[in-house]
C-alpha cells in the first residue's frame, strides 16, 4: 500500500522494549511520532534515538508519544540502548518496535513486498528506505511523513516545529507560513470571511487577497 498524509496510520500488534502493543490502543487519544531505522548499532541512528530521549519533556508537553522502531528483534533494541546512553547521555525510556519480520516496515511502505520476512542477513543498506518520520494524530491520521537518506541525521527540533504548526492548525482555521516559529504570525484560511476573520483573529494584515496575515490565536 501507499501511504499518504489524511490517510489511516496502519494498525497492528508487536512486541517492543516495553512488551506488547496494539498500536492504536497505544496512540490512545493523542499524537504519536513514530520514526524508523534500518538497523541497530548504526551511528547515526544512535544519535537520532539519544536525541529524542533528550526531547522527551518536549514531545510529553505536547501531548505526544514516542516510539521507535528498528528492523531487527527487540533483545537487540535492549543492547543497543547502553550505546545510545554512551554516546547522548539520554537514557532511552520510550518503546522500541522490535520489526525482525520486517512486516511493520512493509505496512507502512517502507520496504517492498519483495524484501522477505526476516531481518537475518540484511544489511542497513538493504534497509535503507526504513529512515521515515510519521506525525500521527488523535484520530489516527497520519499528519507528516518525512523520510531522509542514511546519511542525513534528523532535524528533531523541525519535526517539534511541525507539530506545533499541525496542532495549532487543528484547532484554528489558520495556515502557518514558511519558516514560522511559535508566536508568530499566521495564515488566515480562505474559508473565513474578512468579517468572521475580525471576530475570530482581530486586526489583520492583508498582503494579497489569499493572504491574510493575523496574531497566532491562543491554543
Amino acid at each position: 500500500m501507499t501511504l499518504r498524509i489524511n490517510d489511516t496510520a496502519p494498525d497492528f500488534t508487536a512486541d517492543t522494549t516495553d512488551g506488547p502493543i496494539h498500536f492504536h490502543d497505544w496512540i490512545g487519544d493523542g499524537w504519536v511520532v513514530l520514526f524508523s531505522h534500518p538497523k541497530d548499532f548504526t551511528p547515526i541512528c544512535t544519535t537520532e534515538l539519544g536525541t529524542m530521549a533528550g526531547l522527551q519533556k518536549e514531545f510529553d508537553r505536547r501531548n505526544t508519544k514516542i516510539i521507535g522502531i528498528s528492523v531487527d528483534p527487540v533483545d537487540s533494541h535492549h543492547r543497543w540502548k547502553g550505546d545510545i546512553q554512551k554516546v547522548s547521555g539520554h537514557t532511552v525510556n520510550y518503546p522500541l518496535i522490535g520489526d525482525k519480520d520486517l512486516a511493520v516496515a512493509k505496512l507502512y511502505d517502507m520496504l517492498p513486498a519483495s524484501a522477505g520476512d526476516t531481518s537475518e542477513g540484511r544489511s542497513p543498506a538493504d534497509n535503507q528506505t526504513v529512515r521515515s518520520v510519521f506525525v500521527i494524530g488523535p484520530d489516527k491520521k497520519v499528519k507528516l511523513i518525512l523520510t531522509y537518506p542514511m546519511s542525513t541525521g534528523r532535524n528533531f527540533q523541525e519535526i517539534l516545529r511541525a507539530i506545533d504548526s499541525i496542532q495549532l492548525t487543528a484547532k484554528h482555521p489558520v495556515s502557518t507560513p514558511a519558516d514560522w516559529q511559535p508566536g508568530e504570525d499566521i495564515v488566515i484560511a480562505g474559508s473565513v470571511s474578512d468579517e468572521d476573520a475580525i471576530k475570530r483573529f482581530g486586526p489583520f494584515e492583508t498582503i494579497l487577497p489569499y493572504i491574510r496575515k493575523a496574531k497566532q490565536p491562543s491554543s
